[in-house]
């Protein structure tokens, strides 16, 4: 067996440990002090820099033993969910309604690309193939953004009868307001 899958299924496993106890003490309690828009704009950005699925490209050519298709497959998926992510980012910023279903969009988008991806990867036995850039994606930015989705869906489906919360202009009038009476 080659050593370097239960070296990445540990550290994906870890990470995402890792990632779930912060998220416990301090992401959580924070995310529910704020409005609904501001509790779901920071989850967002984790998945705007998914554009580093692009390294996979590189991660081929230096030998890295993925197919074209699945390395299309791969980078689609993730370009996808980093535009969706900010098509939500900037409705959320302006208060749009639209905003969660984007945030929904990307909750499905990221679990079939998941899925898809730990398929396609059993099936071209990528698993513990990765090196180097690719290893430390794995590693630590898959668990990242598998954790914000489920703390993103945690937001939509717990707030769902809340109201989004000041626009973002609105929200420092108000504050500059408050401060000034008081």
């Amino acid at each position: 067996m080659n050593s370097l899958v239960p070296a990445q299924a540990a550290a994906q496993f870890l990470s995402l440990l890792v990632f779930a106890t912060a998220a416990k003490w301090y992401v959580a309690p924070r995310l529910r002090a704020l409005d609904r828009a501001s509790a779901l704009v920071p989850l967002l950005w984790i998945h705007v820099f998914r554009y580093v699925a692009l390294q996979a490209f590189s991660a081929q050519r230096d030998g890295f033993p993925v197919s074209d298709r699945a390395l299309v497959d791969i980078v689609t998926g993730d370009l996808a969910g980093a535009a969706i992510a900010v098509l939500a980012i900037f409705a959320l910023r302006y208060r749009l309604r639209a905003g969660i279903a984007l945030s929904w969009l990307l909750v499905g988008e990221t679990a079939y690309d998941t899925v898809a991806n730990i398929h396609g990867g059993m099936q071209e036995h990528l698993i513990g193939a990765a090196g180097g850039v690719t290893w430390m994606i794995l590693a630590f930015y898959v668990p990242l953004v598998v954790m914000s989705v489920v703390l993103i869906a945690w937001q939509l489906y717990t707030r769902r009868g809340e109201e989004l919360g000041p626009a973002a202009g609105a929200r420092h009038e108000v504050t500059s307001l408050a401060a000034r009476v008081s």
